[in-house]
This record gives C-alpha cells, structure tokens and sequence, in this order.
C-alpha cells in the first residue's frame, strides 16, 4: 500500500477526535423524510416570500460535494440518489455542539441535515439546516480533476468515484437499467415467459467463442462458463415454453477492446411459429419504441454522427452487401480461389484454410460492416457460419438469418432455427473436424441436445442482442468499458491503491 496523502492522515486524526468525544462517525439511525429532487419539486416554484411564511421542514441525507466556509455561517451542497441541493449553516441556529461538529466536516463526508427549505439572495432554493448529523465520515478526499483525466482506467477502476462526481456518468447506468426494463416489459407484454438457464455448463455452445474453464471439485468434472444460453432456450421450446427469453451474462474468453468485453450481458429470446424475417419486424419495433421512450426523438446522436431509427430499417443480403461496397464481382460467390485472391488483397495474413463461406463473411466485414451505420438488417449469411440456423428453401448454401447493424457494430444475430436432428447433428460433426484442425471456437457435440430436437422442436426463431453494445448506441458511449459498471480491468499493481 502507498504512502497516505497528508489529508487522509488529516481526515483520520479527525475521525479519531471525534470518536474521543463519543461521537459515532458511523452511525445508523437517520430516516430522511424526503431526497434533493423531491425538495426540488415541492418548493422549487415557490417564491422567496412564499417559503418565508411555511412552517415545512425537511431532512435530507446526502454526501457533501461542495463547501464553502465562512466564520459564523457556511454553505454547503449535498447529493442524494436524485440529485444535488444546497444546504446553509449557520452557528446561531444550529448551536455550539452542531456547529462544531460541522467544523469537522470535510468535502465527501455523508451527512443528514434537518431544516426549512428559503431562497438566497441569488434565487438559490437551499436548506436551512437546523439539525446536523455524521453519517459516514469519508478518509479519501475526492478528487479535483477526475472527469478529464488521461488514465480513464482510473475512472473504471474506482467506478464509485466516477458515479459520486460526473452526474452524466450516473445517468448513463440509469438508461441502461430503464433499457432493461423496457425490453421487459416489451416481451412480457407479447407473452414471452422470462428464465434463467446454468451459467456453469458441461458443453459450452450456442455460438463460436473461446470458454473460461473451471473446475467443480465434488463432481471431479471440468465445468465451463456459458459463451450463451442458446441449446438450453432451445430445450425449454421443446418443453413447450413457445415464447421464451432470458436477459444475463455471458463469458468469452477472448480480447478486451472498445466492443468486447469479456462478461458481458445479453438478451435471448425465441419465438415458436415465426421466422427470422418476424423477428426483423419484432426488432425493429421493439428498438424503435425504446429510442422513442429514452429520447423522445427518433433521430440521436453518437460519436458526432446522426442515427435515425424511424422505420422501416434498410434490409441488404451480405451478397449485395459486397458487390455494394467492395470492388468484387460475382465470380467470388461462385469460385472459392476467386474470394481467396478478393481477401487476400483486403488482408494478406489472412488464413489460406478457410471455407468459401468463411472467405466470404470476412470480405463482408471488411468491405461492407463498417460502413453499415444507419441501422441495418444485413441477411443470408453462409450456411458454414451458420451452423445452428435453418437452410433458406431458395438456395441451400445460405441460412434464414440476419444480424443488426448499428454504427458498423453487430447489434443483434438472429435466424430461423434448425429443427432437424439429423441435420444438426451433420453439422456438429463438421465443427468437430473443424476443431480437430485447430479452430477452437468451432461449436462441440452436444447429443442430449441432439437428443432433445429428435422429440421435435416446433418451427422456431431465435435472436440475440447484445445489451451492452445497444446502450453504447442509446447513451452515446464510445466504449463498451462505459457501460458496464466494472468493467474486467488487469490487477491493480502493487501500492497502487489508495
């Protein structure tokens, strides 16, 4: 541990004076009556004249986030859940004890203050603080400069800092919880019945990714935490929930970036008797009246570039996606040497192995995503990269699927769900060869779900969407770090802390 600052050893010689004079700088017995925004509400429009004459009196509790001393009086603002609200001392009115007491308070101390609510000279609706009590006596002083700092680790690291000094940092996570729970609410209302399914599996799958490893020692067996709760959603349609949906985390072992994140959450749901091409008209929906409940607008800004989410949402094949935005032609969809060459000149580390539809997908992602910003439903992907979807009727070598693109980031995935056993099982086989030839995100055998689809799964689809990445769009957040309240972050070094 570092050497402490020479106002913390201030602030602790503090806490201990008091502690000699038996008083409890910890205590547990304050019941606030009312919060800064209710007192806003109520005596907010009040003139000073009309607050004059009220009897009214309030107790607030909060930390104390400015202060300003002057000899027998002092001003003060204190911030609570809803906000911040100016506070008033004075000797005369409080009386000796109190008054020394306060003399003792410090910017982030936690205090519960009693009193009138007036207006100042300036107009300013404050607190006549009559009553004062300790609550939590802080040690750390917060810092002066802490939104425009360099090291932004520090801000994640120290996220209770973050929250207790930038409001609009705060107001970020109160539009993720609202998000939340208007996707809720949005799927409740269409009877769909909300699970939860193992975050600790035997078999991950549900999708390609990399899985942490751990190990139940009772059981002697290696367990791995979920890449998705798919196969487990997919068991329950089975079962008969025809409309299901689970919003919780999922792990990837994989790289840290401004889009990914290791824990990260997502929503699942599936919907028995639709397609893909229903769930694009779910979404669109959906997402639409989510923007409109946020903002009140469906135009919105982020990173400087104006999105407009007003329906119906562009809808573009990946196929047309490339011979749009890329200089390929139509001999790469029929020619794998052909797409290899197209690739190799967008990436020449690219893996000469891959699959046509893999080569594909990758000069999608090259040529086309990044340039996807308005919000977008890009369809048929390859069947290779595919592997859980079902086969499109036209033409075999494509799956009923889409993905949602925002800003050039993947928003949603989504397809018709394979229901045939034996086709399922086909295509687990073809990963484990993949497997077996080094890939290791390739999907694993999974024969109790096998087993499941062979008592008949009913025609299904099946979306994800990354919650995160959506309120990084919602909030104008450029990084997912933003929008997950403690992001994974490495170890914090030695003497580090404060």
């Amino acid at each position: 541990m570092k050497a402490r600052s020479q106002e913390y050893q201030q602030r602790l010689n503090k806490l201990k004076a008091l502690r000699q004079k038996g008083v409890d700088p910890y205590p547990n017995d304050f019941k606030p009556d009312s919060t800064c925004a209710l007192c806003v509400e109520k005596y907010g429009g009040l003139k000073a004249e009309e607050l004059e004459g009220s009897t009214d009196r309030v107790s607030l509790g909060g930390r104390i986030m400015s202060l300003r001393k002057f000899g027998r009086a002092s001003f003060a603002h204190i911030q609570d859940r809803t906000g911040r609200l100016q506070v008033y001392f004075k000797k005369d009115i409080l009386g000796e004890g109190a008054w020394e007491l306060f003399r003792e308070c410090d910017i982030g101390d936690i205090i519960g203050v009693t009193g009138r609510p007036f207006r100042t000279r300036t107009g300013e609706l404050t607190i006549e603080v009559d009553g004062l009590r300790l609550l939590a006596k802080g040690l750390n002083p917060l810092p002066e400069k802490w939104h425009g700092l360099r090291d932004v680790e520090a801000r994640y690291r120290q996220r209770y800092v973050d929250l207790m000094v930038n409001p609009e940092v705060k107001d970020v996570f109160r539009k993720r919880t609202e998000t939340i729970r208007f996707i809720r609410e949005f799927l409740a209302s269409r009877d769909f019945i909300e699970v939860e399914t193992p975050m600790m599996q035997l078999i991950p799958g549900g999708a390609a990714a990399k899985p942490f490893i751990t190990h139940h020692n009772a059981l002697d067996t290696d367990l791995y935490l979920r890449i998705a709760p798919e196969l487990y959603l997919k068991r329950l349609v089975i079962g008969g929930f025809e409309r299901v949906f689970e919003i919780n985390k999922n792990f990837r072992n994989e790289g840290i970036s401004t889009q990914h994140n290791p824990e990260f959450t997502m929503l699942e749901f599936y919907q028995s008797y639709a397609t893909y091409e229903d769930l694009m008209d779910l979404t669109e929906e959906m997402i639409t009246a989510l923007v409109e409940r946020l903002h009140g607008t469906l135009k919105i800004e982020y990173q400087g570039q104006t999105l407009d989410f007003t329906p119906p949402w562009t809808r573009i094949t990946v196929k047309d996606a490339i011979l749009k935005y890329g200089d390929a032609g139509e001999e790469v969809f029929r020619d794998r040497q052909e797409a290899l060459k197209v690739l190799k000149g967008l990436d020449p580390q690219a893996p000469d192995g891959l699959s046509h539809g893999k080569i594909l997908v990758e000069i999608f992602e090259h040529v086309a995503e990044p340039r996807l910003i308005q919000p977008t439903f890009v369809t048929h992907y390859p069947i290779e990269v595919s592997p859980l979807s079902k086969r499109n009727a036209q033409d075999e070598g494509l799956a009923d699927r889409f993905e949602l693109m925002i800003m050039g980031k993947e928003i949603a995935n989504a397809f018709s769900e394979l229901n045939d056993p034996l086709d399922q099982r086909e295509r687990f086989l073809e990963q484990a060869r993949e497997r077996e030839a080094g890939d290791e995100e390739a999907h694993r055998m999974d024969e109790d779900f096998i087993r499941a689809l062979e008592y008949g799964m009913p025609p299904t689809a099946g979306e994800g969407i990354g919650i995160d990445r959506l309120v990084m769009i919602l909030t104008n957040s450029p990084s997912i770090r933003d929008v997950i309240l403690f992001p994974l972050l490495r170890a914090e070094r030695q003497g580090q802390g404060g």
